[in-house]
């Protein structure tokens, strides 16, 4: 018999367009697994907010998997720290659903869609899965007063982890802020990381790629994308940049894709503006190329058509950027925190540098910019690393195992057991 399964993902939309101040990685993971346990058999809905008065209530999206618009608030954008008050709402009517549709299992993602399911598994007894793709606590200690998010937050996360029947961590540091700031039961952890989908994302020849995007051929280009926000370091790659210009004199473009636009309008995105401003501060800013929001499926030429890709944010729960360029034969330079340290292998896919630190960067940069040769030896490892460990596919075939073993209360602790060893 086909288990139903519902994703709970109160903000994160797989309708969303990406790119957003509060549409990424997480959309992408909810999209990227449900269409994927929906091709295992699993009859799987997804529970989101109604931001558009214009969606139906229930959106099809393909065999076995639906996107369910819940209405809890107005139907428009609503920053997710200021979704809480709207959870009770959201709450009864995912309840109400649960009563007519009985799912075998929930799996929340944030810590909103995670009281959720801790409310309903405490009426209705369905056990559920989270993954958090960001803590509170961890969020706090980098962000400090930038951080909006209610206090409230970190004992909301306290129960999650309390009552949660398994813990998806995306990442062995994930883990372990979970079990030092949250005393979670690893036992109850189970390290299972995001993933790419090799049917997006893959190497393209770079002649092709840049012509394909109008770029030239004979330039040095590093890329960095994903959403608009300060937390994503994009100040210190414009300041690497400046260090690889001013101190070792080797001339080279960054490309800087995202925001709230096709077009990179600082009135629609605000944090365009603030780096804008460092560029031209930087003396750079000729050498500094805002191109705005691209859809999806021109990602992977972006990607292919740089040199290198740099993501060097403060923290990053996951981060599946760096796993995309990869996935593409574009080595990473990253920040070693969180996700990034896990997936980028240093010296062999990639370099792993400190956060915060342009003069380090801009080194890294001379490096792979004067000896070609690494970025040829890493373009091959980076893609075999990826394809191995971090497609969708296998990523999610894991989920369900997972999700079997919740659902067989006898058989859970070994079945449990057995992932947590493969996977961490």
């Amino acid at each position: 018999m086909q288990k139903r399964i519902a994703l709970i993902s109160e903000h994160a939309s797989p309708l969303a367009v990406l790119g957003g101040v509060d549409s990424g990685g997480q959309n992408v993971y909810v999209t990227q697994v449900a269409r994927h346990l929906a091709a295992q058999g699993y009859q799987t809905d997804v529970f989101t907010r109604r931001d558009d008065a214009e969606l139906p209530e229930v959106v099809p999206c393909s065999h076995n998997f639906r996107v369910i618009n819940v209405p809890a608030g107005p139907p428009t954008f609503i920053h997710k720290e200021e979704l809480l008050q709207h959870m009770p709402a959201f709450t009864s009517f995912v309840e109400e659903q649960c009563r007519r549709n009985r799912y075998d299992l929930l799996h929340a993602n944030f810590f909103m869609s995670g009281l959720v399911a801790a409310d309903v598994k405490k009426r209705l007894n369905i056990p559920f899965v989270i993954t958090f793709h960001a803590l509170g606590r961890v969020r706090r200690l980098h962000q400090g007063t930038d951080d909006h998010f209610a206090d409230e937050r970190f004992d909301i996360e306290a129960r999650i982890v309390a009552e949660a029947d398994q813990i998806i961590a995306e990442c062995p540091q994930d883990e372990e802020d979970l079990i030092q700031l949250y005393q979670a039961d690893p036992h109850k952890i189970t390290i299972i990381p995001a993933g790419f989908d090799p049917d997006e994302f893959e190497p393209l020849d770079k002649t092709l790629a840049r012509n394909a995007l109008g770029l030239p051929l004979n330039e040095r280009l590093i890329l960095q994308l994903g959403r608009m926000v300060p937390r994503k370091g994009v100040a210190t790659v414009i300041r690497g940049l400046s260090w690889l210009h001013r101190r070792h004199h080797i001339p080279a473009r960054l490309l800087v894709v995202g925001g709230e636009s096709e077009w990179p309008d600082p009135a629609l995105t605000p944090e365009i503006g603030r780096l804008q401003a460092i560029a031209d501060e930087e003396g750079i800013s000729d050498y500094v190329t805002f191109v705005g929001r691209r859809k999806r499926e021109l990602l992977k030429y972006y990607y292919s058509a740089a040199d290198v890709f740099v993501s060097v944010p403060w923290y990053e729960p996951f981060g599946m950027t760096p796993v995309e360029a990869m996935a593409c034969a574009t080595p990473v330079i990253g920040a070693a925190v969180g996700g990034i340290k896990f997936t980028v292998k240093d010296s062999e896919t990639g370099f792993l540098i400190p956060p915060k630190n342009h003069q380090i960067l801009g080194e890294y940069l001379a490096l792979v910019f004067r000896k070609p040769e690494i970025l040829n030896r890493m373009r091959e490892q980076a893609v075999s690393r990826v394809n191995q460990e971090f497609t969708w596919p296998v990523v999610t075939k894991t989920i369900a195992r997972l999700y079997e073993a919740v659902c067989a209360p006898v058989a859970a602790q070994p079945q449990a057991a057995a992932l947590r060893a493969q996977n961490g």
